[in-house]
């Protein structure tokens, strides 16, 4: 019994260049990456706890840093990563029971979603600031 020395053409795995983007694939991707920036905005608040349970200079520090325009720009990204990593698993959830799965309900699901994100996080931060009083 020899072995035969002959390989076979193994098939290829399509690359990215033969995918075409769509809104359910970016907001797979979105979900990945929003579940990361939250690591960060939990270290984010692990550190206002830490100034509120030290001193109040430091909580004044800490403050300041985030009420600046730069603190409430990652405070804003922030909400926003928190809103649409929920809303994710909202999506993820509906699929679960076997809803959705269609093409065009899935890519259809995707934009609301991604839309409801901005929306959502928009009106909470309108309401927090009326509800603080000022802008």
């Amino acid at each position: 019994m020899s072995k035969s020395t002959a390989t076979r053409a193994r098939p290829l795995s399509p690359h990215l260049q033969i995918y075409r983007f769509t809104p359910t694939m970016a907001m797979s991707i979105l979900h990945r990456v929003t579940g990361s920036a939250l690591y960060f905005g939990v270290l984010l608040f692990a550190i206002w706890i830490a100034a509120a349970a030290s001193s109040r200079e430091t909580f004044d520090f800490v403050n300041g840093l985030f009420g600046s325009i730069l603190g409430r720009l990652v405070l804003f990204g922030l909400t926003w990563a928190l809103i649409n990593h929920m809303l994710g698993g909202i999506r993820h959830l509906i699929w679960d029971t076997i809803h959705g799965l269609e093409k065009d309900q899935s890519r259809r699901m995707s934009i609301i979603s991604a839309v409801a994100a901005v929306v959502l996080t928009v009106v909470v931060w309108v309401v927090a600031y009326a509800v603080r009083g000022s802008f």
